[in-house]
């Protein structure tokens, strides 16, 4: 069976295209991405070329961009091309330069996919990156979920070569007489993939001739245990946690017949990548310190009296609104302002309304979450309170609390927590003149 005939069995094998499809080929200008481009052309699947220049390697970049605009004319295939201060992003990002190159093509390949209305997105992957990727993982500590390595398919993106070795696609190439280039920077060993791939699986290779496909076995082995285990797991997670608004909640009740398994609790919080070390905090926590927070790299967790919360990092958000005298309307976060002046004196006992005296005010207004110290003097109560109390008074959990808008005038002062209480120094009164009111709704 030749190549072309092989490609097309695993594409049918692992579902990843239909043959009307609409294919955005990822051409970098290397070997493995121009036997892909080669070959999907020869099959005659509907294709277009993305070749992103991250412009990191001087005229290699140009002249890597060069030789892929001239297959895609040879050929008749349309192209685009993208030109990436990656440099400016990495550093304005503060992220490495490998990652900032990543973020920026398939963000820009997903952007073109959805403009150009292609299906899919196919990228250039082989057995031994497969390989490679599941040895940087175990390296790392990812767990099974890690050791499935590459997907053939995952969303929109398609691997259509990781049934090829990297010896073979060598061969292709010389075979089919397909230009291509080599970026050097594979063959530094400071970058661990290239340290796997150039250091460590030689030796391995040396115990085991036939290490490719014996490891491709393990990691079959691998993806059916990690499914296996997931058919187990998947309805107890299912039952436990709950999707809201604004993240997920888990009722404490429900989850403690699971908690000593430490185990089963990292693959039930899987989805949020909490570290076995973080869990094993939380159990620790469980009975015994209420309002506590766990992190993950993107999520922050609460461990509330009756719940657990779990949130996205980038939810709870510093940012500050601002109402000035000529301010109509103003957002923060999920809430939108309507602010207006009149005479109107009418007490409303909306609580998403604040009706404030306009000559107590010092502009502009901030709006802002809710800072340790903070503390007014609630309409209704006596003398002063601190928020913290109040809250827990209100039982709002720390992650509720956290989205509240505060409004605070010019001078400092609490004006309004918002839909929750006015400051009584605040309200109208009988000598009150003009009157701002403030509308408060969620979005």
């Amino acid at each position: 069976m030749n190549v072309l005939e092989r490609l097309k069995g695993y594409i049918e094998k692992e579902h990843l295209m239909m043959p009307h499809d609409k294919i955005l080929l990822t051409v970098s200008g290397g070997k493995d991405s121009m036997l892909m481009a080669h070959l999907f052309a020869k099959a005659g699947f509907r294709i277009a070329i993305a070749h992103c220049n991250f412009q990191l390697r001087g005229e290699d970049s140009e002249l890597d961009e060069a030789l892929v605009r001239k297959f895609a004319s040879d050929n008749g295939i349309p192209i685009f091309v993208n030109q990436f201060d990656t440099k400016t992003y990495a550093k304005e990002n503060q992220i490495s330069i490998q990652m900032a190159a990543r973020e920026l093509r398939y963000t820009w390949f997903e952007q073109l996919r959805e403009e150009l209305q292609f299906d899919r997105i196919a990228v250039a992957q082989h057995l031994n990156d497969h390989i490679e990727t599941v040895l940087l993982n175990l390296s790392r500590g990812t767990g099974l979920q890690g050791l499935q390595g590459i997907l053939p398919l995952r969303d929109r993106i398609i691997r259509p070569l990781l049934f090829l070795k990297a010896s073979e696609i060598e061969y292709y190439v010389q075979e089919y007489a397909i230009a291509y280039r080599d970026d050097q920077s594979n063959f530094s060993t400071k970058y661990a993939r290239n340290k796997i791939r150039i250091d460590i699986i030689p030796h391995f290779k040396k115990l085991q001739p036939d290490f490719e496909q014996i490891f491709e076995q393990n990691i079959t082995h691998f993806k059916e245990s990690y499914v296996l285990l997931q058919q187990f797991v998947e309805p107890i997670r299912n039952k436990l946690f709950q999707t809201t608004g604004d993240g997920w909640v888990v009722r404490k009740e429900d989850l403690e017949e699971y908690l000593n398994n430490l185990p089963l609790l990292y693959e039930l919080f899987s989805d949020f990548n909490f570290s076995k070390a973080v869990l094993s905090d939380l159990q620790q926590a469980w009975a015994k310190e209420s309002g506590r927070i766990f992190q993950s790299d993107c999520y922050n967790m609460l461990l509330d009296r009756n719940e657990l919360f779990i949130r996205e990092k980038e939810f709870i958000s510093l940012d500050e609104a601002i109402i000035t005298s000529e301010t109509s309307t103003v957002e923060w976060k999920q809430y939108c302002f309507h602010a207006g002046v009149s005479t109107e004196l009418t007490i409303t006992n909306n609580k998403e309304i604040a009706k404030l005296d306009y000559d107590l005010l010092v502009f502009p207004l901030t709006i802002r979450s809710w800072k340790i110290g903070d503390s007014f003097y609630p309409l209704g109560m006596e003398g002063r309170k601190k928020l913290s109390d109040f809250f827990i008074n209100k039982k709002i959990s720390l992650f509720e609390k956290e989205n509240i808008p505060i409004v605070v005038n010019g001078n400092g002062d609490i004006l309004w927590l918002a839909n929750y209480r006015m400051d009584n120094r605040y309200k109208i009164t009988s000598n009150t003149k003009k009157v701002l009111t403030l509308v408060c709704k969620c979005d």
